[in-house]
């Protein structure tokens, strides 16, 4: 009987962060984000390779650049819509990027 309590205890607290994660935004930033870094990716990789810019990523004390790529669409005719930061009353909230 304790093993089995134990082993749902643990599970419990493993599932714990995933559970939190979902459906839940991260809080506002009270703090302004930087203008973007302005990047020069040079030549394309490879054809139908698309570049992603980078962005400032908020790590709970300070904002920390997260440098662009080259990626491979996922799909024909798919674009990339930068991350960006909108602002809001309570704060800013980071749009993440994504394939639109």
């Amino acid at each position: 009987m304790m093993k089995k309590f134990a082993m749902a205890a643990a599970l419990s607290l493993a599932l714990l962060p995933a559970a939190a994660a979902f459906g839940q935004a991260p809080p506002p930033i009270r703090v302004q984000p930087p203008a973007p870094i302005v990047e020069h990716p040079g030549p394309r990789p490879y054809g139908g390779a698309v570049w992603v810019s980078g962005y400032h990523r908020w790590d709970g004390a300070r904002y920390v650049w997260v440098p662009g790529r080259w990626d491979r669409p996922p799909r024909p005719r798919a674009r990339w819509v930068p991350a960006h930061y909108v602002h809001r009353q309570e704060g800013w909230i980071l749009v993440e990027g994504h394939w639109r």
